[in-house]
Formats: C-alpha cells, structure tokens, sequence
C-alpha cells in the first residue's frame, strides 16, 4: 500500500525511559526525511519537545500514526481513529505485543518500508457500546478489543439477559460476559474460554466468564448483530469496561447496547512475521515445520 506521508503523528508509552530513547531516534530520523513529527503532549514531554498537541486532534493532523508502547498504548490510540482513515503502526516496547508486534530494533527498517510502500494493512473490527439508563445515554465507547460486563468485588454471579437484533437469545449468570472483536479474541475472550479468530473475519464473538450453565458456551455473530446485554441483578458493583481500560458502573435495569462500528481501523502489519508466526512466538506453540 503506498502512502504519502508528510506528517508523522507519535503516541508513546508514558513514563518508559526506552519510550524517550525510541522517540527521539525517531524524531531526528523523521526530520533528517523532511517528514514532521507531531507530538501529543506527554509524549512530547518525555524528551522535552516544546511544541504538542492533545492527543485527540493528532488523527485528523498526520498521515501516519506510530505508537510506542505495549497493546494498552495502541488500544487507547485507536479509539480516538474511528473517523479517520489514517493508518496505525505499532512498536512493541514491552514483553508480549500482539497489536504492537513490531520489536524496537526493527522499528526504522518497518518504517522504511512504510514509506516506501512495501507494507500491508488490515482493516480491523471495531465495536461501538451504549449504555442507557431507563433510555438515557449514560456512557458511550469505540473499542478495538472488547466490551466487557463484570461482577463487582463481591463473590457472587450476575444475572443478565442477552437479546440479539430484537430476539431473545439466553439468562446468564456468571461472573460476566465478553464481546469481543476478532482483533479481542486473543485478549481477555481467549483467557476466558473463546475462540481465536482471524482478525480478517468480521465477526462478533460473546463469551461467557465462568458461567453457571456450562452449556453456555462462547457464540460467533455476524458483524450485523446488534447486541443488548441487559442488567438484571440488583447488586449495584457491576461494571462495564471497554478494552479494559475505561470502566463505568452498572445500575439494575441498564442496558449495554454493542454493535459493529462504520468505520474500521487501519493497521499496518510486520512486513517480517504473519499472522501465524505472531500466534506461535506470542501464545508459545510448537516450534517450527519439520520434515
């Protein structure tokens, strides 16, 4: 996929002293190409940049996005892309990565090639969440991976009521449900007993944590299912989280409505590993092919 890039937007890890390092050497890599780096300002911050910006106008700014961090830098980056077409690189910094699955040291060759073209994007799933409140929005979220319904702190189930596209579909009680994208599905929808999906599938995966059905099993929809989760426990410490990073509590009676978003996130892959070598390396299977 060839791009033009003239302006270069950086997101990075806060707080990571190899965050800094790998900024900079970016920074000075991107001028020395006449290409201009746009800072959010604690990125900026991390190697005294006087010039930023919020971070949420930075997609509508630049050509390219380059996170630095872990999968929980880039999940907070593409929620601010739902309504720019603007492509996404991750660099992993961290220990497992499966969205930021660029290494550092590979980081100036991968954007060599993404300059040049010689690179592949994925369109990637995202779901959008409402929540109502006797049919007041109370909470509202884009997601990458997914939108999960919990149980608070106490150690009893919830119960709740699953309707799809207007149809009833089951009661379950458990210790919550998780719908998941098929970019999620090796997130927590995995730990949690579902399936691994191929991200180039546009499904909606539910599944049930630690259910007291066993027959209730994790379900794939299609990408046209709108999904109503309603909250039928009386106990008010349940929580909705979306990507596991922003949460909001629950009330009796609300209603978490989940649906395919319009809009797909543009993800530039490694031009060095598919998809199958990231799944073995990152979840530890089998080695390699033997004859």
């Amino acid at each position: 996929m060839q791009l033009t890039i003239k302006k270069v937007g950086i997101i990075a890890k806060l707080h990571h002293q190899v965050a800094g390092d790998a900024v900079k050497e970016l920074c000075a890599w991107l001028r020395e190409r006449g290409v201009e780096a746009i800072l959010d300002s604690s990125t900026a911050d991390l190697v005294q940049e006087a010039s930023a910006f919020r971070k949420a106008e930075i997609p509508k700014m630049v050509d390219l996005i380059v996170v630095l961090g872990g999968d929980g830098t880039l999940l907070s980056a593409a929620r601010l892309m739902v309504d720019f077409e603007v492509p996404l690189l991750g660099i992993n910094l961290g220990s497992l990565g499966f969205l930021t699955e660029v290494p550092r040291d590979e980081m100036i060759s991968t954007l060599e090639k993404v300059i040049a073209g010689d690179v592949s994007v994925e369109k990637r799933l995202l779901l959008k969440a409402d929540v109502t409140r006797q049919g007041e929005l109370v909470a509202s979220s884009y997601c990458l991976n997914d939108v999960v319904v919990s149980k608070g702190t106490l150690a009893r189930m919830i119960r709740l009521h699953i309707v799809v596209n207007g149809q009833f579909m089951t009661g379950l009680r458990a210790d919550g449900l998780i719908v998941a994208t098929p970019t999620g599905s090796t997130a927590y929808c995995l730990s949690a007993g579902g399936p691994i999906v191929h991200p180039s599938n546009d499904v909606i995966v539910l599944t049930p944590i630690s259910p007291h059905v066993l027959t209730n099993r994790p379900v794939i929809l299609p990408p046209n299912s709108k999904i109503e989760i309603h909250l039928v426990s009386e106990e008010e410490a349940s929580m909705v989280t979306f990507d596991g990073q922003v949460g909001f509590s629950l009330r009796s009676g609300d209603v978490i409505e989940v649906r395919a978003a319009e809009n797909r996130l543009n993800l530039i892959m490694s031009p060095e590993r598919n998809y199958y070598e990231v799944l073995r390396t990152k979840l530890k299977w089998g080695g390699e092919l033997t004859p």
